[in-house]
């Protein structure tokens, strides 16, 4: 029967839209829990976080929207320009903070605080714009490469000083952010055939410089030296970490039930952004744990399918691509959580409190559910259906027809598309 299920040409497309939105629907639900304490005693209003979250969210599904409406020619024609754009999000943060010290600091009415750029009311996240830019141009310039991504001289210009800088940009404020731009990249690198010489050597420099990163940054080595015995630094460095294993050993197999965490009542740090893991835990136990991990599950074999199911080389790179981040930042994440490595300080996808994040992940989303819906048996099964004009309109357009055997197909005649 499961089987049969997956066999139907749109199973893809079917599977993605249910993983990400239970995934996004719990995190709504959870991070309302998680600061309708902190929220009150702030605001005197409980949902004053909560609406905040759903307005980006909404945001994010317009951004899911047009996202899936794009054809991949677009995606691969602002790919450079977005790169650009994410490299002086990313300087101009990083001079920001030097000049003050990491501080934070004002210009012009822009105003920086290590991590994120406010401007007025509105504040961003430019990592989170710079892993949306780094996988489409990264993902175009291996398509253009061809065959020629097997010679080391050929794939070293420009890509590596370009993919390095930006990566050495990120990782100067956000270790955990550059660790899962370098995960990615990797990944893609692998996905679209380069040997796996060239891959050791660009992991054995990723290793060097996050060691170079973490020596530069004092808080850093904190939580090194705290991630093996977080109890001997309980008051200072291992705190979080006690207070969220706290969080997890209270909620047992079924939870303290939604709504009724202890933790959040000024106990756990970040409790709606880094540690909500820890949060799902307490409230909906083991079996939420294991529920949320299943959609994660889901919606990652559902990304490997898509790319293994694409005739187009692009298409098949940034579908493994987006896989590849989201997979590798909810490791990051609940694996900090858990004690199974150091935390890092990134966000949970779908779950945890935060705009930037959120808003770039559903965008990121949409373009993968218009990759599911462009399969060449799913593009056929939509052509045959010929949907109203209405339908077009309001929801998506036809995807592209599935090329015939006559016709050059890009992702088998392309090497630069690996089975994933």
């Amino acid at each position: 029967m499961l089987r049969g299920l997956l066999d139907r040409p749109l199973a893809s497309y079917y599977l993605l839209l249910s993983s990400a939105g239970l995934l996004l629907t719990i995190g709504l639900v959870m991070v309302f829990s998680a600061t309708m304490v902190e929220s009150y005693e702030a605001t005197g209003n409980a949902f004053a976080v909560i609406l905040q979250q759903v307005i980006w969210a909404v945001v994010g599904l317009v951004c899911f929207w047009i996202a899936q409406r794009l054809p991949a020619r677009t995606y691969r024609a602002v790919a450079r320009p977005l790169l650009v754009i994410a490299i002086l999000l990313g300087l101009f943060l990083v001079v920001m903070s030097i000049a003050q010290n990491g501080s934070g600091g004002d210009s012009g009415g822009i105003a920086t605080d290590n991590l994120w750029i406010h401007i007025g009311p509105v504040q961003f996240q430019p990592a989170e714009i710079a892993k949306f830019a780094l996988l489409l141009w990264a993902a175009d310039s291996l398509v253009r490469l061809g065959p020629r991504i097997a010679s080391w001289r050929d794939l070293a210009i420009p890509m590596f000083p370009i993919a390095g800088s930006l990566m050495l940009i990120i990782g100067y404020a956000d270790l955990g952010t550059m660790l899962i731009i370098v995960a990615m990249f990797i990944g893609l690198l692998w996905a679209s055939g380069v040997p796996l010489r060239i891959l050791g050597v660009l992991f054995g420099t990723a290793l060097a410089g996050s060691v170079l990163l973490i020596a530069f940054e004092g808080y850093r080595m904190e939580r090194i030296i705290s991630f093996s015995r977080p109890e001997d630094f309980a008051d200072t460095w291992g705190y979080q970490a006690i207070q969220g294993y706290y969080a997890i050993a209270d909620g047992g197999w079924f939870g303290l039930g939604l709504g009724e965490s202890r933790q959040k009542w000024d106990w756990l740090p970040n409790g709606h952004n880094d540690f909500i893991f820890a949060l799902i835990a307490e409230e909906l136990g083991v079996v939420g744990c294991l529920v949320i991990l299943a959609l994660f599950a889901v919606f990652v074999y559902t990304g490997f399918r898509i790319a293994r199911r694409s005739d187009d080389a692009f298409r098949s790179l940034v579908a493994a691509g987006v896989t590849i981040w989201i997979a590798g930042q909810a490791f990051i994440n609940i694996g900090g959580v858990l004690g199974l490595i150091p935390m890092t300080g990134v966000p949970l996808p779908f779950i945890s409190d935060g705009g930037t994040a959120l808003v770039v992940v559903l965008a990121a989303v949409g373009m993968l559910a218009g990759f599911a819906r462009a399969e060449p048996d799913a593009a056929q099964a939509l052509r045959a259906r010929n949907p109203s004009r209405l339908v077009r309109l309001l929801w998506a357009p036809l995807p592209p027809a599935p090329r015939t055997e006559s016709e050059p197909d890009s992702a088998k005649s392309d090497p630069t598309t690996r089975k994933t």
